[in-house]
């Protein structure tokens, strides 16, 4: 790639919410920039590697060791030097933010919790239809999940701007809080023994959808009050996970009118 080339290619990672290169990545941490996850070769010794590491982890940044191919067809400048970050497209806020949010309102509180949502597109699609139904916030772990990247931006339509998101360390012990603060979980199971239209989704509640492949893990699914079931009429017998989330919440909708 020639140099007016490689200039040309920066803007676009940018936009993309990607930071590449050892430089770059350090000035992202030193600048206090919200990034949501960085991506370090596997297997480097580096020193200058080693100590972009150590100042995420004291940030409370999620370092994932990748392989080169992964970071390859990650880069957009071709020039990533063993390192990558994504960067959040804005700040991630508390649960109880969440709560006192309803609470201001004067409205019953209605969360999203999303367990280990991994593609960004579903993620983004939830948080759009989160804030059409009014919902008055969105709970993602730290780990094994799509975070706030340019990506779940513009899938979301500018929802992101909008729609608050908490991301937790464990949530398990976040779906007890919830409980113990008089919100009712329903998680969304193909088994589950409650139809969706016998939910009482008009009170405090949390609906957990689970990952687009394997579902809730179960100890999520051990904190849940109820498994809500979707009626399927036909021959797949599932759905989407942002399609779910779209059914319960305007379900809830319906219910709070």
């Amino acid at each position: 790639m020639r140099d007016n080339d490689k200039q040309r290619s920066l803007p676009q990672a940018e936009a993309d919410g990607i930071i590449e290169g050892r430089n770059a990545v350090i000035e992202a941490l030193r600048s206090g920039e919200t990034i949501d996850k960085i991506y370090l070769a596997k297997g480097e010794t580096d020193k200058t590697l080693g100590h972009i590491a150590s100042r995420a982890r004291e940030k409370g940044i999620v370092v994932v060791e990748a392989d080169r191919r992964k970071l390859d067809g990650m880069s957009r400048t071709h020039a990533h030097q063993g390192v990558i970050a994504l960067a959040a497209m804005r700040e991630y806020v508390s649960v109880q933010s969440l709560l006192d949010a309803a609470a201001e309102k004067g409205e019953a509180p209605l969360l999203v919790v999303c367990d280990e949502i991994s593609d960004p597109h579903n993620l983004g699609a939830i948080l759009r239809t989160a804030e059409c139904a009014g919902a008055h916030g969105v709970i993602i772990p730290k780990r094994r999940s799509a975070g706030l990247t340019a990506i779940v931006g513009k899938t979301s339509a500018g929802a992101v701007s909008y729609m608050p998101v908490a991301r937790v360390s464990n949530l398990p012990a976040t779906l007890e809080e919830l409980k113990k603060k008089g919100v009712w979980v329903y998680g969304t199971a193909a088994e589950g023994t409650t139809s969706l239209y016998d939910a009482d989704l008009k009170g405090p509640a949390a609906i957990v959808i689970g990952s687009e492949g394997s579902g809730m893990g179960r100890l999520v699914r051990e904190k849940c009050d109820f498994l809500v079931s979707i009626p399927m009429k036909g021959h797949i017998s599932s759905l989407n996970a942002s399609a779910a989330a779209a059914i319960l919440l305007y379900e809830a909708v319906r219910r709070r009118m």
